[in-house]
């Protein structure tokens, strides 16, 4: 018996080992694909021109609740807000990182206001906390003088589009700010894939299913109320700009998320430019603002329908 013991508490030793081996891989190799990431898409702003020092204001307690704001030159009246919210897979990333480097001189240069967030992470956080931070930043920044209240654009790329979707479909979020759709004159999801949380846990891509799982935990209930897909019945925010590489994923969510919002009763432009894998997921977020990027003609010309200027 002595020896059956140590066997097994041995067995057990290295089958720890093995499994605390291959977690440490699982995280060595994440680490490794985000750092050649972060480093093949430097690429793709490196040519942006350097903003001046943004105002950081707080829009809540946690140190994390802050946000950068640009305003345009020489403005002398209310100007429009386009809010811009980060991805990073809901647990990671932030306004300095993850922003890119173009928007701030050309949304300002177009006369607007610009501010980008940092929000709550996963697992400190929950989803439902995060949409609230957007609320919260939109409700601080539409009480400050020099902004226009009633054009107000959110913007976000990756977690932070399908945060700015749920947002822009759930009312609850900007009701819990005191504030409604009235106050959203349209929501830009940039190459989002999560619109419809369940059917993304059930056919996105495998690398990404243990983040899904974290950030919209097991519970149909509420991976349904997490997803604006789901949520895009009458009513939403009035107008909005889907767009998309070529990712079969984000294709699949973004055509469905369409179809819903137009149901809902939403206008809703969807377009889609040239970008493959992680590389163009990336490149449509680094290089909008750039003027030789397709993409940023195509949200000049909708944010110049929506905001009259």
């Amino acid at each position: 018996m002595r020896f059956k013991v140590i066997w097994v508490v041995a067995g057990a030793a290295l089958v720890t080992g093995s499994m605390a081996d291959a977690k440490f891989g699982d995280r060595l190799r994440a680490w490794k694909a985000m750092k050649a990431m972060r480093e093949s898409s430097s690429q793709y702003d490196t040519n942006a021109p350097d903003a001046p020092p943004p105002v950081t204001l707080a829009y809540g307690s946690d140190p994390a609740q802050k946000l950068n704001l640009w305003m345009p030159k020489d403005a002398k009246a209310p100007v429009p807000l386009v809010l811009f919210v980060h991805g990073g897979g809901w647990k990671r990333g932030s306004m300095d990182n993850a922003t890119g480097k173009w928007k701030v001189l050309h949304y300002t240069g177009s006369g607007y206001a610009f501010a980008s967030i940092n929000y709550r992470l996963v697992p400190d956080a929950t989803v439902e906390q995060q949409a609230a931070d957007i609320a919260a930043a939109v409700k601080l920044l539409v009480g400050r003088t020099g902004i226009d209240r009633a054009r107000v654009v959110i913007m976000g790329h990756s977690a932070g589009a399908h945060l700015v979707a749920l947002v822009g479909t759930d009312e609850r979020y900007l009701k819990g700010a005191g504030l409604s759709f009235a106050n959203l004159a349209g929501v830009v999801p940039i190459d989002g894939a999560a619109y419809d949380v369940p059917a993304q846990m059930s056919d996105g891509p495998q690398i990404m299913q243990k983040t899904y799982t974290q950030a919209f935990g097991t519970d149909p209930a509420r991976q349904k109320a997490l997803s604006p897909t789901l949520q895009a019945a009458s009513p939403n925010a009035a107008k909005f700009l889907l767009l998309h590489v070529q990712r079969p994923d984000g294709i699949r969510q973004a055509e469905a998320l369409e179809k819903a919002l137009k149901a809902g009763g939403s206008a809703v432009e969807r377009k889609d430019f040239p970008g493959e894998g992680l590389q163009g997921h990336m490149e449509i977020n680094r290089r909008l603002g750039d003027p030789d990027y397709a993409a940023t003609g195509v949200v000049d010309r909708w944010l110049r329908g929506v905001f009259g200027v």
